[in-house]
């Protein structure tokens, strides 16, 4: 059962909340450091940061370790969730446990009030857009991968549900329209997000923004069919501020 939250009230200029989004840090005892000057950017432009998964390259301590560090010249509310790197070596609880020592907030599981906006999250997973999603027919290996995404979207729902906020923002690591993967292989697709994520989304009324990541070659913004901006902020994908992050007003 998700739980809310409520995180003390940044200083917010005429009700309007400040979002920063960044996705696919993969960081890495290898290069420490990496991240410190633009998270400490981000402090000074943004009321809160959202972390859209691959916040790790391979899901070890170590590196969640290094990115713990980084966060540390980042004053403002950080939530995130995990992506699928963070999930490799089979420790991503681990890596959780890390990251919320240092004062990060996860998605999955609870949902969190900032500023009067809604916040809830999921990681998600594959399955492919539209009329060429998978369907769960066939082998059982098939109908586990199919499963997988739809215990997803329904964690989702749970989630959007306990929320009563007039604006609402939903951060995930797989993408749930498939705009905002082009530029990838088009193979790829099925496996780099999936649109039961949007439809479980456009059931809900005052979604002002959704976030993801995972697609690093893809494009910057797209919309889901009820019309709701979708954001890919891959720290890879370039965007109208020029920067690895994206600024949004909600």
């Amino acid at each position: 059962m998700a739980e809310i939250l409520q995180i003390a009230e940044p200083h917010v200029v005429d009700g309007t909340l400040r979002v920063a989004a960044l996705g696919d840090i993969h960081a890495t005892p290898a290069n420490p450091g990496r991240w410190r000057d633009t998270l400490a950017e981000i402090g000074q432009v943004a009321d809160i940061l959202c972390l859209c998964g691959d916040l790790t390259n391979h899901g070890t301590v170590p590196e969640a370790e290094t990115l713990a560090e980084d966060l540390r010249a980042c004053p403002i509310p950080i939530l995130a969730v995990l992506g699928n790197h963070d999930h490799h070596c089979g420790a991503p609880q681990e890596v959780e446990q890390v990251l919320t020592h240092a004062g990060v907030k996860f998605l999955e599981g609870e949902v969190h009030i900032v500023g009067g906006v809604g916040f809830a999250g999921v990681k998600g997973f594959g399955g492919g857009f539209d009329g060429r999603m998978l369907d769960a027919f066939g082998e059982p290996a098939i109908k586990n991968f199919v499963q997988e995404v739809l215990d997803e979207a329904l964690r989702l729902e749970h989630a959007l549900k306990m929320l009563e906020t007039e604006r609402t923002v939903v951060v995930l690591h797989y993408a749930p329209i498939a705009d905002t993967v082009v530029g990838e292989p088009e193979a790829l697709f099925p496996f780099l997000g999936c649109s039961r994520l949007a439809e479980t989304i456009d059931r809900f009324d005052g979604v002002r923004a959704i976030f993801h990541g995972h697609a690093h070659h893809g494009s910057y913004e797209g919309q889901t069919r009820r019309g709701t901006n979708v954001f890919n902020v891959a720290a890879t994908v370039q965007k109208p501020n020029g920067k690895a992050y994206a600024l949004i007003e909600v």
